[in-house]
């Protein structure tokens, strides 16, 4: 059965922190607040956990998982970095920005976009589901719950073939659902992939 938390985002309780990391560890799928609203979470390596995921939001194998970071350092593990990314890496982060790099050995193949060999990473600006992270051992595995058709959401409007497909939820009340814009830094300028919250106009020359 699905275990539901409530939890206020300014008032987190260390303790359902350390169980939903827990869950995760252990191979589990979470229900998890962010900046850009809800989002479907799972461990890096956790192959079964990413096909639950794929199977409640109805994905195609190539849809693409974002890796949720909490910070450049964790970032650059796996991702490959040089410095003028790095600069810019700087300016974006932590926020609504999801940025394309070249991955690195720490990431699984078949995560990443196969012909390009890139991954999608994040530093989430969210204190709940930066604790998440800092409370695990790796970067996580995400999509997004909703599609941009909804402006405002909560977990409790969620349909049974969803909520099944989870071990445990997060509840933090209804949130605005802003997907992130999506930069390609594999060259530059970047590109924008996707416009989004961020705003990337002074990236782009």
């Amino acid at each position: 059965m699905t275990q539901w938390i409530d939890m206020h985002p300014e008032r987190i309780n260390p303790r359902h922190i350390s169980q939903v990391a827990d869950v995760i560890r252990e191979g589990g799928v979470a229900i998890l607040p962010t900046d850009s609203g809800y989002s479907l979470i799972c461990g890096l390596d956790e192959k079964k956990a990413a096909e639950r995921i794929r199977l409640a939001r109805d994905l195609s194998h190539e849809h693409p998982f974002t890796l949720l970071c909490s910070d450049l350092s964790h970032l650059a593990h796996y991702a490959k970095v040089d410095n003028v990314q790095f600069r810019l890496l700087k300016t974006l982060f932590p926020g609504a920005f999801t940025c394309v790099l070249p991955a690195s050995r720490e990431v699984p193949r078949r995560v990443q976009n196969d012909k390009r060999k890139t991954i999608g990473l994040r530093v989430p600006d969210y204190a709940v589901i930066l604790a998440v992270i800092n409370a695990g051992d790796e970067a996580l595995m995400s999509v997004s719950l909703f599609d941009e058709d909804h402006p405002r959401v909560s977990v409790y409007d969620l349909p049974d073939n969803i909520v099944n497909q989870v071990d445990i939820i997060i509840d933090v009340g209804e949130l605005a659902n802003h997907p992130s814009t999506v930069l390609d830094l594999t060259e530059m300028p970047p590109q924008i992939i996707r416009q989004g919250a961020g705003d990337a106009s002074a990236l782009i020359k």
